[in-house]
């Protein structure tokens, strides 16, 4: 793809509002991206998920030997009021060389960049595949079941294309996202002495999170935190509340089990329930396969999670790296927007990438068993 056939695609795509649990829109999108690469060569193999609630499709290369896979999410977040926005954010721009919209960085534009290594894969015969997932923002939902697509196939390397400046990135924080519940019993509010307050009760288990919670911290992936994303209780101002809630959301160095004891031994609370669970990712930045990329490779974690976590869990001893165009600042950002530049080094890193898998690929092949 040349530089207009790569502008005019992100364009395609982010005019397709494909935001979080917008299934068929999702399908439609991974659809548009198939069709689009078939037409320009027909040397593809297309998988695609059965009519289900988290759609995903499967690209690849008519090739043998292991493969090289991007894997690439197709949902953004919602826009929140469109009005404050200075451009409609599904009717992308471009201006002053910096395309405008929902999902330029977030990440249609590492889509169209890894769809174009795709393509040269397939004029050269490489092994390379392109898996795109569904509700990545959402705590992972389409993950699962588009992993599962790789059974069959051997996976050398992963790149993820979510915004890191086009640096490479060796893991991030895993996140542990629980709902805390306390219960009392319910009183006229202007004799609480006759009630229970389960706010109260609650929001002390709060306090003492905020300097009691054991947080752990790693040396790569710096460390862990908490923040108290949602909190409800009560029906109305004058009766006391027999019913509160909190959701928390932690962003955990290993597993989080250390965390959830310790949310579990808190007396006042009724119950706690995991909403999302998600490991951290690391790959050794020493594996020969990155130290052949045509990137740095960044000392530091993604601030945010991937669907790495879970192609993680099937391809454990597979390399798995965050690398891609834009900020991360610009992600779920208002006014969303990509440079033209930063596509086009990550278009050319990705197809560096490509015309090195096969040589790199055997001896991290080899380094790995």
């Amino acid at each position: 793809m040349n530089q207009k056939a790569l502008i005019d695609l992100l364009h395609e795509l982010v005019a397709i509002d494909t935001t979080s649990g917008r299934t068929e829109a999702q399908r439609h999108l991974q659809a548009h991206v198939a069709t689009t690469l078939l037409e320009q060569d027909s040397r593809f193999t297309v998988s695609t998920s059965p009519a289900a609630s988290f759609p995903w499709t499967l690209v690849r290369t008519e090739a043998t030997g292991p493969y090289l896979l991007f894997a690439c999410h197709v949902d953004t977040v919602p826009v929140g009021n469109e009005n404050v926005w200075d451009h409609p954010p599904f009717s992308p721009i471009t201006r002053d060389g910096v395309i405008y919209g929902r999902g330029t960085v977030d990440m249609k534009g590492g889509l169209v960049a890894a769809a174009s290594a795709l393509l040269q894969a397939a004029s050269h015969g490489k092994p390379v595949a392109l898996l795109m997932t569904s509700d990545e923002e959402i705590g992972s939902l389409g993950a699962p079941d588009a992993s599962a697509s790789l059974t069959d196939l051997d996976i050398g390397a992963v790149i993820i294309p979510e915004a890191t400046e086009n640096k490479i990135i060796t893991g991030h924080r895993g996140a542990l996202w629980l709902e805390a519940k306390s219960s009392g019993r319910a009183a006229h509010g202007s004799t609480p002495e006759r009630g229970e307050n389960a706010a109260l009760k609650l929001t002390s288990v709060l306090e003492r999170a905020r300097t009691q919670l054991p947080l752990l911290a790693d040396e790569r992936l710096g460390s862990e935190t908490w923040n108290l994303g949602m909190i409800s209780s009560g029906t109305a101002p004058n009766i006391v509340p027999a019913e509160a809630s909190a959701t928390i959301d932690m962003r955990t160095v290993n597993t989080g089990d250390h965390l959830l004891d310790w949310w579990q031994d808190q007396t006042g609370l009724a119950s706690v329930d995991i909403v999302l669970r998600l490991p951290a990712l690391r790959t050794d930045p020493a594996n020969p396969w990155l130290q052949a990329l045509p990137a740095e490779v960044s000392d530091k974690p993604a601030p945010y999670f991937t669907d790495g976590s879970i192609l993680s869990q099937s391809l454990p001893d597979t390399p798995i790296v965050v690398w891609g165009p834009g900020v991360p600042s610009q992600m779920h950002a208002l006014n969303e927007h990509l440079p033209i530049q930063s596509l086009e080094t990550a278009t050319q890193n990705f197809r560096g990438a490509v015309q090195t898998w096969q040589t790199e690929q055997k001896a991290s092949t080899e380094a790995r068993y």
